[in-house]
């Protein structure tokens, strides 16, 4: 990164590579309670699958750089690889979709986070393992806002470290995405990520978990999220739809009318998170950057993994120019 340059995204987050294991055989049967829905597998036996494929430099941190990236925002990301083969191809997969790595720390005699997708229809189950790397946090200047996502379980003293870095640079904005380990930490563990949040994203089940309560309506969960400290919430609901709560106004965006049905999901949240964002620093009100994610995100569904189907800012205003009547950020 050339010296007093300072970028408008950088995000935090451990970078994975994603083998897709495209399932040819299986069944999804719900459990007992009708809550929760399995993918099952003939124990014991060969299971056989159509293809699979590796795809290199993923993980919710790592899709944001490149989302914005590809909307033309100068953007970086800090994360860990291990000196393997698997790091080097995530690296040259980041430097080509132009996003700077000068903040990735290559650890020796380490692996680099490598997840398998069971992909079934269009969904898919994720086997997922995060290796304890020392995670620090360099001086990166004055980015426009940080972005931070998901990492791994040895991380909850990194996060303090974050919070340092945030409270000694006020202008910095923060937009947090919590993964599964940020979740379990709880928030009082991170109670100064919470409160210094400006745009904070999460779906209807992570609210729930956060929040510890079986509470339904969502603006309620995004009013008792706001009063843990993020400035903007938003929750999303898979294909119903997504929501915001700026303390003055609920909104809801219901999904961009997918174009063909959709062939895997993987990513879709992330686009949807990291567009707004995006749209956000661009200098679009909340309702425009609703819009921009919903699109993204539909993109997205349309290929294989998370940045495949990501758009440029140019494609994004297509897709706006031909909407359908109706459709748009609504106020609720």
């Amino acid at each position: 990164m050339q010296e007093n340059v300072n970028l408008d995204l950088i995000a935090i987050g451990d970078a994975v590579a994603d083998t897709f294991i495209r399932l040819s055989e299986g069944e999804e049967v719900w459990d007992a309670n009708h809550t929760t829905e399995k993918l099952c597998l003939s124990f014991a036996d060969k299971v056989p699958y159509e293809f699979a494929e590796t795809i290199y430099a993923v993980g919710n941190s790592a899709n944001a750089a490149v989302s914005a990236s590809r909307l033309g925002l100068k953007s970086a990301l800090i994360s860990n690889i291990g000196d393997d083969q698997i790091g080097k191809d995530c690296l040259e997969s980041l430097h080509q979709n132009v996003v700077d790595t000068s903040f990735i720390k290559v650890n020796q005699e380490m692996k680099t986070n490598h997840h398998y997708v069971l992909w079934f229809h269009d969904e898919r189950t994720i086997l997922i393992k995060h290796f304890e790397y020392p995670y620090e946090m360099p001086n990166v200047g004055n980015p426009k806002w940080l972005y931070l996502s998901s990492l791994g379980a040895s991380s909850l003293e990194f996060h303090t470290k974050i919070a340092d870095y945030l409270e000694n640079h006020p202008d910095i904005k923060l937009c947090f995405q919590p993964g599964t380990y940020q979740m379990k930490f709880g928030t009082d563990a991170l109670k100064r990520i919470y409160v210094r949040s400006d745009l904070f994203f999460c779906n209807v089940g992570e609210a729930q978990r956060i929040l510890k309560t079986t509470e339904t309506d969502i603006k309620k969960l995004m009013q008792t999220m706001r009063e843990f400290g993020p400035k903007t919430v938003v929750i999303t609901d898979g294909p119903k739809g997504a929501y915001a709560y700026d303390g003055q106004n609920f909104w809801f965006m219901k999904p961009y009318p997918d174009p063909k049905p959709p062939y895997e999901r993987t990513g879709a949240g992330d686009a949807f998170s990291s567009t707004v964002t995006s749209a956000l620093i661009l200098g679009k009100s909340l309702s425009e950057a609703l819009e921009w994610g919903a699109v993204n995100s539909m993109s997205v569904v349309q290929d294989i993994g998370a940045q495949r189907g990501l758009l440029s800012e140019a494609k994004i205003k297509e897709w706006l120019d031909k909407k359908p009547g109706g459709w748009q950020a609504e106020k609720i």
